[in-house]
């Protein structure tokens, strides 16, 4: 008489070694897991370190328009250094009605502007040499000339001088100290462009 009904099957069981393995297993993701929680942590800590750095000492900002051609384009991304100490040639962002702006510093408080009918710009009864424009223009200018520029002010000018509207116009006017954001220092973009501006 046979006795196979009294037998126990142990062919499901798992051995000692497909135990530690899944032990293995189990250590590794919860490892795997926690390294990965720490990485994304660091991750945010320092994206939320470089978004406070770019809005406190380095904005980054877009051109938009074309009143600073042939030097700046369309859609750029440039780098603003964050300081007050502006000379003659600086290009400078600063806000205006709610928006940011880009232009030339041209002249610094106590200077004296003038612009003759074909666009030349004296500072101080010097002609400035400006390679960065292609074309001289008078272009939107109604304030009166000879200009002095007023204390803890910028006069700015754009360098596609037919379109820019700029401190030749008194809707704009010289630009206070404190609306200047910062020089524009570098551009990032496009990647074929990079470099100092």
């Amino acid at each position: 008489m046979s006795n196979s009904k009294h037998n126990t099957s142990v062919e499901n069981l798992p051995t000692a070694k497909q135990l530690e393995a899944e032990l293995k297993n189990i250590r590794y993701r919860r490892e795997f897991i926690k390294i990965l929680r720490n990485t994304v942590s660091s991750l945010l800590v320092v994206a939320a370190i470089a978004v406070l750095i770019s809005m406190l000492f380095l904005p980054v900002l877009r051109v938009t328009g074309s009143s600073m051609t042939p030097t700046m384009q369309n859609d750029e991304l440039i780098i603003c250094s964050k300081r007050s100490n502006f000379k003659s040639g600086d290009i400078v962002a600063f806000y205006y009605n709610n928006k940011i702006l880009l232009k030339r510093v041209i002249a610094t408080a106590g200077d004296v502007i003038n612009i003759t009918e074909d666009g030349t710009v004296f500072v101080n009864g010097q002609a400035l040499d400006e390679p960065y424009v292609n074309e001289k223009a008078f272009g939107e200018c109604d304030i009166e000339l000879p200009y002095q520029v007023p204390d803890n002010r910028i006069f700015v000018m754009g360098d596609h001088r037919s379109v820019s509207v700029d401190s030749r116009s008194t809707a704009v006017g010289c630009i206070a100290d404190e609306y200047v954001i910062g020089k524009v220092i570098f551009r990032i973009w496009p990647w074929e462009s990079i470099g100092t501006v």
